[in-house]
């Protein structure tokens, strides 16, 4: 279980985006942003679920990101596909990769548009026993509570999801500024743990090392509160130097010309171990995180966990089969120094290195 592999300090690493990499691939609608393609294209989902496995993943979390009824009805894009229909599909496609490399199975639950609408704790409830109960029919192995931008809704949903007496690990989309209603990260895990969550983190909107720097502060309001909890972080798979509190969801690039702030597979070599030193150790993906990264974290973190992935079989570690190249400047970059001092030119010249984001929240 999850848990017995976070006690035994085991380093558990975590798939990475589904989301935009299905919209890049034709499979979800930007804007809508809602998970029928594990009904309407299994095999696109079950794809990606394999290339994250291979790369080393040791969960694969259940495509049901935005799948609570009322995100389905609100979108129109859903009108012959049931979330019921759509969360069975999903356990059986992350149950079935999962099978095949000895991972976890992730009950994934987000943010609801109830919340906004009617700030009603009862019928927000409601909401997440209705996807718990989809999920326990499943028998997944944990939940994660995931992209919740007010810490108040995601105690909501740990609430609940602790009645199935599995473990809950709760992530929220936030800024080292805190929730959007301002709760500082400290006290948003200290809220979360009380309310039962098992393990504390953060996931998307900003880039990893903020993510890393904002669980930092969330490891620090427990310890101040003499709580404990696991780590994780599973951030953005772009840059985002803004910081601003609204995210990459505020960027003029969002969400169709983000390519150029991507993450190298370098970076996230850097912040895998960043996260590693700070305590975490549940470290993974979201938004933007491809296979490659996945197998990065996975590269790097390999001396405490003992093994390479599966894909490391077709990747020299830090460039090593570039040796049998014929060019002999590329045969020179061909060790872990060049990588690592390497900055990268966007091959935009006329484009500025940030933006204004469009909430009016700049660098902190």
């Amino acid at each position: 279980g999850i848990l017995e592999r976070l006690n035994a300090g085991e380093v558990v690493v975590g798939d990475g985006g589904y989301v935009m990499q299905l919209e890049r691939r034709g499979y979800v609608k930007a804007g809508h942003w809602t998970p029928e393609a594990a009904v309407e294209h299994p095999e696109a989902v079950r794809q990606l679920h394999k290339e994250f496995l291979r790369a080393g993943a040791d969960v694969i979390q259940t495509f049901t990101f935005y799948c609570s009824d009322d995100k389905l009805e609100l979108s129109g894009n859903v009108t012959t596909i049931t979330g019921a229909q759509i969360n069975d599909a999903a356990c059986n496609l992350a149950g079935e990769v999962a099978n095949e490399g000895g991972a976890l199975v992730a009950g994934g639950v987000s943010q609801t548009p109830c919340y906004l609408k009617t700030n009603s704790e009862t019928e927000v409830k409601a909401i997440f026993k209705k996807q718990m109960d989809y999920f326990l029919q499943k028998d997944i192995d944990f939940f994660i509570v995931e992209f919740f931008e007010h810490v108040e809704e995601a105690v909501w949903a740990v609430e609940v999801l602790k009645s199935s007496r599995k473990p809950v690990a709760a992530t929220l989309c936030i800024a080292p500024q805190g929730d959007m209603n301002g709760v500082p990260p400290g006290e948003c895990a200290v809220r979360l743990v009380k309310a039962g969550a098992d393990i504390v983190g953060i996931n998307c909107h900003l880039d990893p090392l903020t993510g890393v720097r904002t669980v930092k502060m969330m490891k620090e309001g427990l310890e101040k509160a003499g709580l404990r909890a696991h780590l994780m972080v599973q951030p953005l798979g772009f840059h985002t130097p803004e910081c601003n509190i609204g995210g990459y969801v505020s960027l003029p690039e969002f969400p169709f010309a983000l390519e150029t702030r991507a993450m190298t597979r370098w970076d996230v070599h850097k912040y895998a171990r960043e996260a590693y030193k700070a305590g975490i150790r549940y470290i993974g993906g979201c938004c933007g995180f491809e296979p490659y990264h996945i197998r990065a974290i996975a590269e790097e973190l390999s001396a405490e966990r003992g093994f390479l992935p599966p894909g490391s079989e077709k990747h020299g570690l830090w460039g090593a089969a570039l040796e049998f190249h014929t060019k002999p400047w590329v045969r020179a970059r061909a060790r872990r120094e060049y990588w690592e001092n390497l900055l990268p030119a966007s091959g935009r010249p006329k484009c500025p290195s940030m933006a204004t984001p469009a909430d009016g929240y700049q660098n902190d």
